[in-house]
């Protein structure tokens, strides 16, 4: 019986003896590329697509990983993108978000077990988007399939004939669009007809009539709600070339900013070599800001309800970080099997599983060392 394919991977890093290290982590599971050279690596991923997840190191000469990334997004967006980089990085860790698209960033050093878990969720999340791609292509050919998916979807859809016409929706465009009526088998400039659509509509087609153009951002007034919506346009067609018509993607991501605080919260948390007492204590109380803000807010999205879930996560593992400290600091034999039973489900909440703050770590090996040997020195770590 024939072997399953396996998933295809590539590594880029100008350090020979990390590349062979990666070799090694990864080799049981997928079939791996390697190469030292960024411009080498463009040439294998052409001739060795379809690649799930390729990992780039960001220090290299004559192309960085962002610049490299880039490329890669441009030439094969479905195949998703990692970088290796440090905290001392920020600056190239953005522009890897913004330019390179990236899906996860790793920073050095990291743990093999760490990294195979980043790598795991990331072949899941290309087989996914593989998945998803060919039920696009299908939409106009099964109306029950074509249902299905849509209402899968992270995100606002239309689905609409090449005639203009719409033959599908989501629930989520239609919340976003203020319409509680079925779209379907109205044009689409008809159903993004009213003064709070109108740029919408234009923005749509528009998109839809540019190739180069990936995305646009609009700030809409529908029924009350203030919506900041990403729009995409997907052009559909059959094996032979012929239009089948166009899929309009609305993301809301009026929590951007909220995520991109959450994001710089734990990296604070990270990159602190002090006391961490009083930072983690303001983190959880802006954190529990954060979340009551997204639970307060009018429009729901996948998205959303991500980061309100990451918050609630992470203000547990931070509130179980600080009460270890504490009882290790102010009680003389604290229950060692509870402080490890806590340990552990502060870890698994944490929101970064490539690292922990080092006072943290600290904290875990105290309690290691007080349940192997029961002394309690009572001083604070944290």
């Amino acid at each position: 019986m024939d072997q399953p394919q396996r998933d295809r991977i590539l590594i880029v890093d100008d350090e020979e003896a990390i590349l062979e290290t990666m070799q090694f982590t990864f080799e049981d599971d997928y079939d791996v590329l390697a190469t030292v050279d960024a411009a080498e690596a463009l040439d294998l991923l052409e001739k060795n697509a379809p690649v799930a997840v390729v990992i780039s190191d960001q220090r290299m000469p004559n192309m960085t990983g962002v610049e490299f990334l880039t490329k890669v997004f441009e030439a094969h967006p479905e195949t998703v993108r990692i970088i290796l980089t440090g905290f001392a990085d920020m600056d190239a860790i953005i522009q890897a978000i913004n330019d390179g698209h990236v899906y996860a960033y790793i920073t050095k050093p990291w743990e093999p077990e760490d990294l195979k878990q980043v790598v795991r969720r990331a072949v899941d999340h290309h087989r996914l988007t593989v998945e998803n791609d060919r039920l696009l292509q299908n939409l106009g050919r099964s109306n029950v399939l074509l249902e299905g998916v849509m209402e899968r979807l992270d995100q606002g859809a239309l689905a609409v004939d090449a005639d203009g016409v719409v033959q599908a929706s989501n629930t989520l465009a239609r919340q976003y669009l203020g319409q509680s009526d079925d779209p379907r088998g109205r044009s689409l400039e008809e159903v993004l007809c009213g003064e709070c659509l109108d740029e919408l509509r234009t923005t749509a087609f528009e998109l839809a009539a540019d190739e180069d153009a990936s995305h646009a951002d609009l700030e809409l007034d529908v029924g009350g709600m203030a919506l900041l919506l990403r729009v995409t346009v997907r052009n559909l067609s059959g094996p032979s070339g012929a239009s089948l018509g166009t899929v309009v993607f609305f993301r809301e991501i009026s929590h951007e900013p909220q995520r991109r605080r959450f994001d710089d919260l734990v990296g604070e948390l990270l990159e602190a070599d002090g006391d961490l007492r009083e930072p983690m204590e303001t983190a959880v109380a802006e954190l529990r800001t954060l979340g009551d803000a997204l639970r307060g807010s009018s429009v729901g999205s996948p998205g959303k309800d991500e980061l309100r879930e990451r918050s609630a996560r992470t203000v547990t593992a931070l509130e179980n970080w600080l009460s270890i400290d504490d009882s290790l600091a102010r009680e003389d034999y604290p229950d060692a099997q509870l402080l490890q039973d806590r340990m552990r489900v502060a870890l698994a909440r944490w929101p970064r599983p490539d690292g922990v703050p080092v006072r943290v770590r600290e904290l875990a090996s105290r309690v290691e060392a007080y349940y192997d040997s029961g002394e309690n020195p009572k001083q604070r770590t944290l």
